[in-house]
Order: C-alpha cells, then sequence, then structure tokens
C-alpha cells in the first residue's frame, strides 16, 4: 500500500554478507517485510530506491554480499518491520553486521532550526544481524572499539589507548560470559576490526551514497 504524506523518509544503510548458499529467493523471503511495507509484489520491484542516486537494494551472488542503501516513505511502524527483517536474516548471515537506519522528518524544515519551539523528529538506530550472539556481540564491540578510539585519538596517541581498548574487551567478555553460562556459546574473536559508528537517536544524519 502506497504511504502517501508519509512523516518520514525512512534510509536503510548497510553490508551482510551471506552464506555461500543463500539464493536470491532465500534473500527474497528475508526481505519480504521491507519490500511488502514498500507496497511492491517482490524485491526487485521493491529494490530501487525513492532517490535515483541511492543503489537501493542489491545482491551480489558471486561476492554473497547484500547492500542496501534505500529510502522508503513511511512512519514509526516500520520500526516492527526492521525487528522481522533481522531476525530473517540472522539465519541468512555468515557474519556478524551492522544496519544503520535513519529516519528524517519531512515536515521539519532546516529553517525551522531558527525557532525555538520547531523540534525535528529525526532519529538514527544501530541494528545488529549475525549467524549467532557471538557474531553480533563481535560486530558491536568493533563498531565501539572504533568509534571510543577515534574520539580519544584526538588527544592522545594510539599506542597510548591499548589499555583502553583492553578494558572494552573486558566488559563484553564479562557480557559475552553470561552468555556461554545460558547457552553454551563459542567465544568470539578479539580485535578484528570493525567498521561504521555508534549511532544515537535525535541527531540528523547525512544520508550515504556509494
Amino acid at each position: 500500500m502506497s504511504r502517501y504524506n508519509a512523516p518520514f523518509e525512512i534510509h536503510v544503510h548497510g553490508q551482510v554478507a551471506l552464506r555461500p548458499a543463500v539464493a536470491f529467493e532465500q534473500l527474497q523471503d528475508a526481505l519480504k517485510p521491507l519490500w511488502k511495507y514498500a507496497g511492491a509484489r517482490s524485491l526487485s520491484d521493491a529494490a530501487e530506491s525513492c532517490y535515483e542516486d541511492e543503489p537501493g537494494i542489491k545482491f551480489d551472488p558471486q561476492e554473497h554480499l547484500l547492500q542496501m542503501c534505500w529510502t522508503v516513505a513511511g512512519d514509526d511502524d516500520f520500526r516492527q518491520v526492521l525487528d522481522e527483517m533481522c531476525m530473517n536474516l540472522n539465519d541468512l548471515a555468515q557474519a556478524g553486521a551492522a544496519i544503520e537506519v535513519t529516519f528524517y522528518d519531512v515536515e521539519f524544515d532546516e529553517d525551522d532550526e531558527e525557532d525555538a519551539d520547531a523540534e525535528s523528529r529525526d532519529d538514527f538506530v544501530m541494528l545488529f544481524v549475525g549467524p549467532d550472539p557471538a557474531a553480533i556481540m563481535q560486530v558491536q564491540r568493533d563498531l565501539l572499539v572504533q568509534d571510543v578510539v577515534s574520539l580519544m585519538e584526538r588527544h592522545f596517541d594510539g599506542a597510548e589507548l591499548v589499555g583502553v581498548v583492553s578494558e572494552i574487551d573486558k566488559l563484553f567478555g564479562q557480557r559475552f560470559d553470561a552468555l556461554v553460562n545460558s547457552l553454551q556459546l563459542g567465544r568470539p574473536p578479539r580485535g578484528t576490526g570493525g567498521h561504521g559508528g555508534i549511532g544515537h537517536g535525535g541527531s540528523r544524519k547525512p544520508r550515504h551514497l556509494h
């Protein structure tokens, strides 16, 4: 169903490594919440973004990659769609991955920022998918390390931050130990290096292009 006068433009951005055996039909089924929300009859029909300069939703069968740089008009009910999509992608993912979602308030004009009573409803959330909790936690750890190091390198040399990274690892280690005790999972690797950043709600963020 088309959404006229939708309050948000919602941008979904991320790259997910898929298991080699994953076929297009499986991906289409996993992403059904997205393309159904867009009012399409298939993933192919919905793969094109609202903006021509965005690649949209692409499946690379040679590299086993799902790439998303896609915008759709919608409302807060899109959050439920995201929950369903993440659950589905967990079954197809080869490794942990982060997906950024930005809600742009279409009714908020940049000129309104001068009005003290005007308040944007923009929001930004970071979602994580992966084959198991260990893979998801690894991505979360890597993103946090990159975010913290990037901030602190303005004041300290990288070599001075080894202790900071070690403390972050300890925190994630404690959290993962609790998962191991309850789910009997294997311990995730450390220090693989992540890409991206930790998102916080309420800030207006630029749209990602590739």
